[in-house]
C-alpha cells in the first residue's frame, strides 16, 4: 500500500510597502466642469450647450441674476426663466428642444368603399381634376364627398396622367431651396435701399437682344444695357456696372425668378454683401417699379425707331436717353421733379453719381 506525505504549502507572503493598496481619495470636481463633461460625453446639440451656458453665467459671473445673464445673452428674461426651470434637476438633455409632433396624428378617414369608387372614377377620367371628381361622384353614387379624400386617394395610387412626369415635379418642389419673398422686406424710404431689376427681352426677325434695366425703388433713379445673351453672366456685369453708376454700397435687390439672376448674379449679389430678393412666381406686379421703368423705356424711347442690335451703338444712344430720363424728365411720384433733383435738393445731398456712359468695365 503506497503511502502519501503531504507537505505544508510553502506561501510566500507579500511585503507591503507604505501602503500601496489603500484607495485613492475621489477629487469631485465643481458642477460647472461636471456639466460641461455630461455634455460632451451625451453628445447634446449645439443649442442645448448655449442653453448650458446661460445656466453657468446665471450660476457664476451673473451671481444668480436672471436679468442680467438675459442681457449678456441678448435673450428674453422669460426664455432664460423657461430654460432654466427645466434644468432644475440638473438634467443635461432636458435643454434639448422638445419634439413638436402632435400628440394625435390625423388618420387616414375614407373608408374601402369610398376609395374603391374614387378610383374607378379617376382611372376613367385621369385628366379631371379634383371638383370634377366630385361632381361625377356625386352624380353616380348621390353622396357628397370632399375634394381632400379624392386627393387622398390619388396621391395613395399614383393616379396621375405621366406618374414619371408627376415624380419629376415632386422631387423639384422637394428640392427647391427657401427663396427670400419681397414681401417679407421691410422697405424703408431712404435712396438706393431697394433696387427693382427686370429683363426686356426683343425679338428682331431672327434676333433676340436682352435689356436689363434698374430702378430705385425711392428716388426713381434709373439705369439700362443692352446684352446679346441672357445669362447669368450679363446680370452679373449689369450688376457690377449699377453699383459702379451710384458710387454707394447696394443693400437689397430685388428680381423675378428668371435663370438669368442666378448662379454669377448670386456670386456677385454675395461679393457686394447685398440681400437678393424675389417677387412671387407669375406675379409681375411684385416688381411694379420695374415693370412701370420697362413700360416707359419703351413708350418714350425704344418703340420710336431707335432700335439697333449693334450692342455698341445702341448703348451709346441708350445712355443719352437715360441721361435725359434720370436729369430733365418730371416725375410724377416725385412730385414732378427729376430724379436727380430728388435726389439732391430734396433730401439735401451731394452729387456723387458717376457719368453713365456704357464703358467696358472689369469686375
Amino acid at each position: 500500500m503506497q503511502q502519501i506525505y503531504l507537505k505544508p504549502p510553502n506561501i510566500i507572503q507579500p511585503i507591503f510597502v507604505n501602503n500601496c493598496f489603500r484607495q485613492k481619495p475621489v477629487i469631485l470636481k465643481n458642477k460647472i466642469d461636471r456639466w460641461r463633461g455630461m455634455a460632451n460625453t451625451m453628445g447634446i446639440s449645439d443649442k442645448a450647450k448655449l442653453r448650458l451656458e446661460w445656466i453657468i453665467f446665471y450660476e457664476s459671473i451673473g451671481n444668480c441674476d436672471a436679468y442680467l445673464t438675459a442681457k449678456h445673452f441678448d435673450i428674453a428674461p422669460k426664455t432664460f426663466y423657461k430654460w432654466h426651470r427645466r434644468f432644475a434637476d440638473g438634467k443635461i438633455k432636458h435643454l434639448e428642444d422638445e419634439s413638436t409632433r402632435p400628440d394625435h396624428l390625423r388618420t387616414w378617414q375614407v373608408s374601402l368603399s369610398e376609395e374603391c369608387q374614387i378610383k374607378k372614377l379617376r382611372q376613367a377620367h385621369l385628366h379631371y381634376g379634383k371638383k370634377k371628381i366630385k361632381k361625377l361622384y356625386f352624380d353616380e353614387y348621390h353622396e357628397t364627398i370632399s375634394t381632400w379624400k379624392i386627393q387622398r386617394v390619388i396621391k395613395k395610387h399614383d393616379l396621375y396622367p405621366d406618374p414619371v412626369q408627376q415624380e419629376k415635379n415632386r422631387r423639384k418642389l422637394k428640392n427647391q431651396t427657401k427663396k427670400n419673398r419681397i414681401q417679407k422686406l421691410d422697405i424703408k424710404d431712404e435712396l438706393f435701399f431697394l433696387f427693382h431689376i427686370d429683363t426686356i427681352v426683343i425679338y428682331w426677325g431672327n434676333i433676340k437682344r436682352y435689356i436689363l434695366t434698374a430702378c430705385d425703388h425711392t428716388g426713381k433713379i434709373g439705369y439700362a444695357r443692352m446684352y446679346t445673351t441672357k445669362s447669368s453672366r450679363s446680370a452679373k456685369d449689369f450688376l457690377y456696372r449699377l453699383h459702379y453708376l451710384i458710387d454707394v454700397p447696394l443693400a437689397h435687390i430685388q428680381t423675378d425668378n428668371g435663370s438669368e439672376f442666378y448662379l454669377e448674379f448670386e456670386e456677385a449679389i454675395i461679393a457686394l454683401e447685398a440681400t437678393h430678393w424675389f417677387s412671387r412666381n407669375h406675379t409681375p406686379k411684385d416688381n411694379s417699379i420695374a415693370e412701370r421703368f420697362n413700360q416707359t423705356l419703351q413708350d418714350e424711347w425704344l418703340n420710336d425707331g431707335h432700335f439697333t442690335p449693334n450692342i455698341n451703338k445702341l448703348n451709346h444712344v441708350l445712355t443719352d436717353w437715360l441721361e435725359e430720363y434720370n436729369f430733365h424728365r418730371p416725375h410724377q411720384t416725385l412730385d414732378y421733379e427729376t430724379p436727380i433733383s430728388y435726389y439732391l435738393n430734396t433730401l439735401n445731398l451731394t452729387n456723387n453719381l458717376l457719368p453713365m456712359w456704357p464703358a467696358r468695365t472689369r469686375y
